[in-house]
């Protein structure tokens, strides 16, 4: 079996700096209702309401008001038409965008909050009042297109709020990371042809949406600037925080950019259901760590977190504590460990082809110690389809 080379970054922190931490979470996000049966429900928003007034978490966080976001900061990502199709459905008990997305009477109203939410918390994080932010919001955005709802998704709220920060806080260079099991089909077209966003996607290969395919890197002045790195399902903590340590860490050190903004979905969590990934609570804090170390390095600790997917309510609510346990410096992960314990049948691959792909646009990717003969590779190629057909 091939092996990974081990000159991986990961540290392991003495002890845990405080850093005030904000969090968005606004009741009327749990006014956005779908189909009774549909796992993007208002429950999610209940489980996490109900972590934070746990003892040692209540009164550790600074509250972010949500406000909605407006006309102006919309029509930056998405069509003057499409806004107005949004708009026509408040009030209206259901609308059907597609077959997984459809609004209720307080839809739109929860949609404009959770843009509007993570932009608050951006311009927080930008002025220095906080550390760093969390928005729990809820519709999710990442799969909604310029002119399209899709994919449980209404307004893109991680691509409103990069754009919010270049226009309104003078942020040049942002880098979004999706950290979803779907890969963020909406902001990869937003900003495929933009220099200035770097966007970063690890997620399951040949899931839903179909798309963000390694070869996928950006068009025009645009190429190289996005970095899609799917995988193969049964990946955990040990090979998502390698691909965040040996893939991500250089190329956003290279990008240098003002803010890291990040899709931050646990349904690549081991219980959930939608997903086929391994990943525990341990591996978001791990993964939060790596993060919270690029921002340390690149942008004064800029971060700011928003939520896309998680199904699975106990592991929702017990990962996103994690998370935010690691950003308010109530928890140090060391991730030299999780890193060392990534499976390189899972990894050889995928790190391979980024190396050949990727190696082109980023120095820090031309050489990742991958070399395989032709005999080796068509080894390791066999084995990641195995992989991926056996689950």
């Amino acid at each position: 079996m091939s092996s990974i080379p081990s000159n991986t970054t990961g540290k392991t922190p003495t002890r845990a700096t405080r850093r005030r931490t904000g969090i968005v979470i606004d009741p009327r996000c749990a006014n956005h209702c779908m189909e009774a049966d549909a796992p993007e429900c208002p429950a999610r928003l209940d489980v996490l309401q109900a972590m934070l007034r746990e003892p040692g978490m209540r009164g550790r966080f600074v509250e972010v008001a949500a406000q909605p976001a407006d006309r102006q900061t919309l029509e930056q990502v998405h069509a003057p038409a499409y806004i107005r199709r949004l708009e026509a459905t408040s009030g209206q008990s259901c609308v059907h965008f597609d077959k997984d997305t459809s609004t209720s009477p307080g839809s739109h109203e929860a949609a404009l909050l959770a843009a509007g939410g993570l932009c608050q918390a951006i311009a927080r994080v930008q002025n220095r009042t906080l550390d760093n932010a969390f928005a729990l919001v809820r519709p999710p955005g990442h799969h909604a297109e310029r002119a399209k709802a899709k994919g449980f998704c209404l307004y893109n709220n991680v691509a409103v709020g990069a754009r919010f920060a270049q226009r309104e806080l003078a942020m040049k260079r942002i880098l979004i990371v999706d950290w979803d099991l779907h890969h963020g089909n909406g902001t990869q077209h937003c900003f495929a042809d933009d220099p200035s966003v770097l966007y970063f996607s690890t997620h399951e290969a040949f899931a839903y949406p179909y798309s963000g395919r390694l070869r996928d890197v950006g068009s025009g002045p645009g190429r190289g600037y996005t970095l899609n790195t799917p995988l193969p399902p049964g990946c955990g903590d040990g090979e998502f925080l390698a691909i965040l340590d040996r893939v991500l860490r250089p190329v956003a050190l290279e990008f240098g950019p003002d803010l890291v903004l990040v899709s931050a979905g646990f349904d690549i969590h081991v219980d959930d259901p939608l997903g086929g990934m391994r990943v525990t609570p341990e591996g978001f804090a791990g993964m939060t760590r790596v993060l919270m170390e690029i921002a340390d390095d690149c942008c004064q600790g800029r971060l700011v977190m928003t939520l896309e997917g998680g199904y699975d309510l106990n592991a929702l609510g017990e990962s996103v504590r994690r998370v935010l346990q690691e950003m308010a410096g109530l928890r140090a992960t060391g991730t030299g460990p999780l890193i060392a314990s990534a499976d390189p049948r899972l990894l050889v691959y995928p790190l391979w082809r980024i190396q050949r792909v990727h190696g082109r646009y980023w120095a820090a990717l031309a050489d990742l110690g991958i070399h395989l003969s032709p005999v080796a590779r068509l080894k390791e190629t066999l084995a990641w389809w195995g992989t991926y057909l056996r689950s």
